[in-house]
């Protein structure tokens, strides 16, 4: 494989994967396997065990004794665990990328390749991302990026459940992505310095996208990078745990970013449909701990606001 530039003199940059699990080794065969399984010469896989009482740094040096284990002993969130691996991959391991991934997937085995072959081609390119697709109907597109909506910023998936006929097959710059599978630049790292852990779950993502665009860097798309994903296996889709980050972290990356222009109207809408809606609608169903959840992440998301000056009100 030819690439157009080369990196610190090294003709194919080094790549370190980074696999995020807590008490997911049930989960991992098929993604380390996979990205084990690329076609591209000069790259690692790193298993991050974020506090595991499942065993799984074990069985990984049992089964694949070519990957490292880099073990915490108590869980440090999504964030805290995934800067855990971008310091080890890039500060003591002199990675050029990193590509942060989910523990929940299938690899296509040009990933990899793929994913650099776009972010050589501009050093603002600090991010490149690629299809993902469910993995139970693999030609169904679970995202190729996030859309920009005027109301919410952050839209919804583009591609969401739409069969892949090649209508997203064109290599093109997003406003943002999901980040699970998302190459990372070294530049971009060193000038952005990772995740902000104050978004443990959720968010965190599009929190360390705006601080880098904000630097002028780029999100890319390929059409050429696949994955399959399980999708919410580790959190749960509908758990209380996941709704009070949904309901917290998407109120509070607002805060931190926008101005009061955009957040008045923007509050209305969050006020409604990702609070007093569903509250309303858990709690007629005798869903306690679910409308617990979006009463708590709301007055985090309120008592964050106030901490750091943000509410849009005054």
């Amino acid at each position: 494989m030819e690439f157009v530039h080369e990196r610190n003199g090294i003709k194919d940059p080094r790549v370190i994967i980074l696999i995020l699990s807590y008490n997911g080794k049930h989960l991992l065969k098929d993604g380390i396997s996979s990205y084990l399984a690329n076609d591209y010469p000069n790259f690692e896989v790193v298993v991050i065990d974020n506090g595991s009482t499942d065993g799984t740094k074990e069985w990984v040096e049992q089964n694949y004794p070519g990957v490292f284990v880099l073990r915490t002993e108590k869980n440090l969130g999504y964030s805290g665990g995934f800067n855990l691996g971008l310091d080890y991959a890039f500060n003591k391991n002199n990675a050029d990328y990193v590509l942060i991934t989910n523990n929940d997937v299938k690899a296509d085995s040009k990933v990899i390749s793929e994913l650099v072959i776009v972010a050589e081609t501009d050093p603002m390119i600090g991010f490149v991302t690629g299809k993902v697709y469910y993995y139970d109907e693999p030609d169904l597109l679970q995202s190729v990026g996030y859309y920009e909506d005027e109301l919410k910023w952050i839209g919804g998936h583009l591609g969401n459940k739409q069969k892949d006929t090649g209508q997203f097959d064109q290599i093109e710059e997003r406003t943002f992505s999901d980040d699970i599978f998302m190459l990372v630049k070294k530049e971009l790292y060193e000038n952005t310095n990772g995740y902000d852990t104050n978004f443990q779950f959720q968010a965190e993502q599009f929190d360390w996208q705006i601080r880098a665009k904000k630097k002028g860097y780029k999100i890319y798309y390929t059409p050429k990078a696949k994955i399959w994903h399980k999708d919410s296996i580790t959190i749960g889709k509908t758990s209380p745990f996941k709704i009070y980050y949904d309901v917290r972290n998407s109120l509070v990356v607002r805060l931190k970013h926008r101005d009061k222009k955009y957040l008045r109207p923007y509050f209305k809408w969050y006020f409604k449909n990702m609070v007093g809606i569903p509250f309303i609608k858990n709690l007629a169903k005798g869903k306690i701990k679910m409308s617990a959840s979006i009463f708590n992440g709301f007055f985090s998301a309120l008592a964050w606001g106030l901490k750091n000056k943000k509410i849009p009100f005054k």
